[in-house]
């Protein structure tokens, strides 16, 4: 598994471990927990959950333990339904979805950490300041020059199409986070789910800008860190390739300049 960023000089220790009594149906959960304002070291709790009286995904049983068993875990979740990208973490040694990921698919003890070689802000929550002023970076809307239509800008089926495989990333940084050249170079490289965004608006067929927004991506680290590992594809909970997104706006790079 990715190692995350932790405090300098710190090292995760082994927490406390709170028991499920009187259950006989139980379910280990070794949760990442670290309060920046106690001073204390990142350690791994240890909490027994009773299966018989809890739903059926890993984010059910972490509201389980903050509602009945340690109401100082922190984490993030909103739709539980996999679109709004909250509760994006790291279970059993995989970015994925506390919320579509399936107890059952977990052998033995489920291990929860923050997303990996992000900043902790506590718990279970990393600091994704960086990743959203990158993704403001690439101008995620439509720019126009033309006249604006009375009503709509209308667009064919088959350009429509194109958008398939693009706009369904929810932004949850599962595939980002999952990529050694976004670990190395986060400070430059725009990384798979932001160049999948800058993709989506290049390839739509309303968009006026593809000159400026190519302009913009043209830099030896902001696309071109890319080395095709498939981390991105691997990690993504929606079933998208980031990857594929980047090889396109590379040939795009490359015609323009052919």
């Amino acid at each position: 598994m990715a190692e995350f960023t932790l405090p300098k000089n710190s090292k995760i220790g082994k927490g406390k471990t709170v028991k499920a009594d009187g259950a006989s149906n139980v379910k280990k959960f070794s949760v990442y927990r670290w309060n920046p304002d106690d001073g204390q070291n990142p350690r791994m709790d240890t909490f027994e959950v009773d299966m018989d009286n809890c739903g059926p995904m890993v984010l059910d049983a972490l509201i389980k333990i903050k509602n009945e068993m340690d109401s100082t875990l922190t984490f993030r979740r909103s739709c539980r339904e996999g679109i709004c990208g909250s509760c994006a973490m790291n279970i059993d040694g995989t970015n994925t979805l506390a919320c579509t990921k399936a107890i059952d698919d977990v052998k033995g003890e489920v291990k929860i950490t923050p997303l990996p070689h992000r900043e902790v802000v506590k718990d279970l929550v990393p600091d994704l300041n960086d990743f959203y002023a990158q993704y403001a970076s690439i101008k995620p809307w439509m720019e126009t020059q033309s006249t604006t239509p009375e009503k709509e800008r209308l667009q064919s089926v088959e350009d429509r199409a194109k958008l398939d495989g693009l706009y369904e990333c929810i932004l949850c940084a599962c595939c980002s986070t999952s990529c050694p050249s976004y670990w190395w170079n986060g400070d430059k490289y725009l990384g798979p789910a932001i160049l999948l965004q800058a993709y989506r608006w290049l390839i739509d067929s309303r968009d006026e800008n593809t000159g400026e927004r190519l302009d913009d991506l043209e830099d030896p680290f902001r696309l071109y860190r890319c080395h095709t590992i498939m981390n991105c594809a691997n990690a993504c909970p929606k079933g998208l390739n980031p990857a594929k997104a980047i090889a396109e706006i590379k040939i795009m790079m490359a015609e323009r300049h052919g």
